[in-house]
């Protein structure tokens, strides 16, 4: 996966970028933008307006989201923004002069550290279960074909037992036989319940994963750091796993040879807790349809009142609801996760209600 992604002809290192293959929060629309403006504006006055405020966008693409923060944000705080996009790939020709471009998250920020849907790009390896424990799943990177591997490393096993529970366990050959009777089963029939396993599902091991939001947390001297992503908690991890690909706007298999993305949902709770320790400060999560709602975004329809006194403003509040609502749809977009992790400020001052 790491290779996949990030190696010399990976997906995200080369080519058109993120937003030919498929559609995130940022490239939806300007209202998440928007959203996002608001937040920084409340991270700005619970740092008392500093001189230079710092918007740092981990996994930035092609530097999308920074541009139009830049283009929306009023004249004086658009003044003292210091805006940095972080990604591996070369810097675009026509990113704005202002915006910096590095491969690595600055140390030292004062203002708002920003990771849309990067944590589901970090690299994870996956494990499914097996009679003797848990094994990491090997794959052939250019037909795809999986096959179960070496046992996980103990820090990964130790993850695996606080994060991720077993999925429940398919009753095995013996099991059936004894319950319906061995007798008069046929051969085929005897064949297939001989091929039912021990256990069943996978897992994404999150351990990198934790690390890489800790680390994140770590550069962050004052402000907010806020991860927006597809996301899952404990109590619901989805049994057989998230892994999938995604090339030219459809969903593929995740085959690793860097000719699609290859990505797996966020355990939040996990990274949340792995950013808690760095941090040291409550946090919030909550999913994004209530963050974007609380930032102004409103999925409702303009009252047709309006159309009437101002078609043009009809048409562009329809527009706007028309986002919001794609923004906000519990089944899609608004089904991610917004996990907010203050350092030196206060949860409830970066927090809308």
């Amino acid at each position: 996966m790491e290779q996949a992604l990030y190696g010399p002809e990976g997906f995200f290192v080369s080519g058109a970028g993120p937003a030919a293959h498929f559609r995130t929060s940022v490239h939806a629309s300007p209202v998440f933008a928007a959203c996002m403006l608001r937040q920084l504006e409340m991270v700005d006055a619970a740092l008392g307006r500093p001189d230079r405020l710092d918007v740092v966008d981990v996994g930035a693409g092609r530097g999308e989201l920074l541009r139009t923060l830049l283009a929306q944000a009023a004249p004086e705080l658009a003044a003292r923004i210091h805006p940095v996009a972080v990604e591996l790939s070369p810097r675009p020709p026509d990113l704005p002069p202002e915006i910096d471009w590095q491969a690595d998250i600055p140390d030292g920020i004062t203002g708002l550290l920003l990771a849309t849907e990067w944590l589901d790009n970090v690299p994870v390896d996956v494990a499914v279960p097996t009679p003797t424990g848990w094994r990491l799943l090997l794959v052939n990177p250019k037909t795809a074909e999986e096959t179960p591997g070496p046992p996980p490393s103990p820090t990964d096993t130790t993850w695996l037992t606080n994060w991720w529970p077993p999925a429940p366990t398919p009753p095995n050959a013996a099991m059936i036989k004894e319950f319906v009777g061995a007798e008069g089963l046929d051969q085929d029939t005897n064949s297939l319940i001989n091929d039912v396993g021990e256990g069943g599902g996978r897992a994404e091991i999150g351990v990198g994963r934790d690390l890489a939001w800790a680390g994140a947390v770590g550069r962050v001297a004052r402000g907010l750091a806020l991860a927006v992503d597809y996301g899952h908690l404990r109590d619901s991890r989805p049994p057989d796993g998230t892994l999938t690909g995604y090339r030219g706007g459809r969903q593929v298999p995740p085959v690793p040879d860097g000719s699609c993305d290859v990505t797996a949902h966020v355990a939040m709770d996990s990274v949340a807790s792995a950013g808690e320790r760095v941090a040291r400060c409550a946090y919030s999560l909550i999913s994004q349809r209530e963050a974007l709602r609380a930032l102004g975004a409103d999925g409702g329809r303009p009252p047709l009142s309006l159309a009437g006194r101002d078609p043009a403003g009809y048409l562009r509040a329809l527009a706007a609801a028309s986002a919001a609502a794609e923004l906000t749809d519990p089944a899609g977009l608004g089904g991610h996760l917004w996990l907010r992790q203050p350092v030196g400020v206060a949860l409830d001052a970066v927090v809308a209600r």
